[in-house]
């Protein structure tokens, strides 16, 4: 066993360096380090107290709020594991979460009765609703010190959005997630200190909280929104009444806040970094974003198994214009301490250009799946993390991503990255979103078909837009059906579910 720090030692650091500086702001609501690091250390006593233990795992589901942020570090003070949920699955989802990782405490927002009702079972020995950890975090007898860990012990686990399947639980640990905040604060949000502010948009529970963990070990005050739903009003104000310097959210996001008038409305000069992950971004979307906000994009790519760790694109390399010196399309390089390699089925190397599935390794690598070893043993083959994703990197590593694996299809023996479609689409001034998804096909075995989403006051027909796409793509590549939505299907954090595309078209 190899000892290191307990991750609740960053919360704890700010708070002792820093204690009278604001951590939460929430509307007219303001909580400080030092406020916050007395409630956790409560809530922890509180549970231990309660016997709970290191290994055990606390299932979370709730809204964003400061009482949901502080279970988080509650539960590494007693080394216990953090299992927390997107608030807008199903009860029946959240049933299958508690069941398949054991937690044996559930804490609610009051909101989510029937969730709370529907993940009862054997191993449950308590569910809490959010309110009464208010009380824990008030009444406990407070935890001194964080309970001593091991560098592999796990501290999170990190569900997998469970495009291909069930949900799957990566064990995240204390090591690995010291690293990847270090690696956040170096490659994302160089010069972070408690001068910035950052704005939280997108759910706490998975990419939003590890990007939360850099705020925190450098003292920045997060900024909660009042509102539940999307609001770039309220979104765009925030950014200007505190000076907001960075934010964490997915291209969708940056989109319809670049695209929304309040964007012309306040000053957002003070942001320096607008970092965006979980699909690459749309070159008519980068460009646009590019106007409207300047040199502020930060791109990373990296799933939730390696915690956003595998490639960045800072802003200087975000450009409107192309050209040799700036990688369009590219997602960037390898983060700093990873290794990644473009790997064929047999698992050789590919070349420059080739294009092949992206495997990663390095320090920022989850410990596996949980209870899952033939999910390991495919994950790992040939001595690499394997991502899913098909792409290849250039003579100068830069990585392309061309899409997932499950995303190609065939048509005519021919492979199709419905990606490289997609981008062409985004070109046409009336389209504002575009799925392209392979259905089957009696001539050609799969054909494309483009299901598109139009800019109000536009239209648009299959002959001019095969028109648009002349010459810029092969001929097998272009959808053979054109589809026109009010929206496209997305998950909770943002992103198109081809699976519910392909669903919807069915006859």
């Amino acid at each position: 066993m190899i000892p290191t720090a307990n991750l609740a030692s960053l919360l704890l650091n700010t708070a002792t360096r820093l204690p009278d500086l604001p951590a939460v702001i929430h509307g007219d609501w303001v909580r400080s380090w030092g406020e916050m690091a007395g409630r956790v250390r409560a809530a922890a006593g509180a549970l231990v107290a309660r016997g709970i233990v290191k290994g055990d795992r606390v299932l979370v589901h709730a809204r964003n709020s400061a009482s949901m942020f502080e279970t988080m570090w509650a539960c590494w003070m007693v080394g216990a594991v953090f299992v927390p949920t997107n608030f807008r699955l199903t009860p029946t989802e959240i049933a299958y979460l508690a069941e398949s990782s054991g937690a044996v405490l559930h804490v609610f927002d009051r909101e989510f009765a029937g969730h709370a009702e529907a993940a009862t079972g054997p191993v449950v020995r308590a569910q809490l609703w959010m309110d009464d950890w208010d009380e824990l975090a008030l009444f406990g007898q407070p935890l001194a010190r964080p309970v001593d860990v091991d560098r592999d012990d796990c501290c999170w686990f990190f569900y997998t959005s469970g495009t291909t399947g069930r949900p799957k639980a990566g064990m995240l640990t204390h090591e690995q997630m010291a690293f990847v905040v270090n690696n956040h604060i170096a490659d994302l949000m160089p010069g972070l200190s408690e001068h910035d502010a950052s704005l939280v948009i997108a759910p706490l529970s998975h990419g939003a909280g590890v990007h939360a963990l850099s705020q925190v070990a450098r003292g920045v005050v997060s900024i909660l929104p009042v509102g539940e739903r999307f609001d770039a009003d309220e979104l765009w104000q925030l950014v200007a009444r505190h000076r907001v310097s960075n934010m964490f959210t997915v291209p969708t996001i940056i989109n319809m806040l670049c695209r929304h008038e309040a964007v012309d409305r306040y000053d957002h000069s003070s942001l320096r970094h607008v970092v965006y992950a979980g699909a690459p971004m749309y070159r008519a979307d980068q460009v646009h974003a590019l106007t409207k906000l300047g040199r502020v994009l930060v791109q990373y790519f990296g799933l939730g198994e390696v915690t956003g760790n595998i490639t960045v694109l800072p802003p200087s390399l975000h450009s409107i214009e192309d050209g040799p010196a700036f990688p369009t399309g590219s997602c960037g390089y390898a983060r700093t301490g990873m290794e990644i390699a473009i790997l064929a089925p047999d698992g050789s190397h590919l070349p420059p250009l080739s294009t092949g599935e992206i495997c990663v390794r390095g320090a920022a690598v989850f410990a596996g799946y949980f209870n899952n070893p033939e999910a390991n043993a495919k994950a790992f083959a040939h001595g690499w993390f394997h991502t899913g994703d098909l792409g290849h990197l250039d003579e100068r590593g830069f990585l392309t991503i061309t899409g997932r694996e499950s995303d190609m299809y065939i048509s005519g023996g021919s492979n199709v990255y419905p990606r490289e479609i997609e981008e062409i689409l985004l070109t046409h001034p009336a389209i504002a979103e575009a799925c392209v998804v392979g259905v089957p096909d009696e001539k050609w075995g799969e054909s494309g078909v483009a299901v598109l989403v139009i800019h109000p006051g536009h239209s648009i027909n299959l002959g001019e837009l095969l028109k648009h796409m002349d010459g810029k793509i092969a001929k097998y590549k272009t959808p053979s059906r054109v589809v026109v939505w009010e929206s496209l299907p997305k998950s909770g954090y943002g992103k198109v579910v081809k699976r519910d595309v392909i669903r919807l078209l069915a006859p």
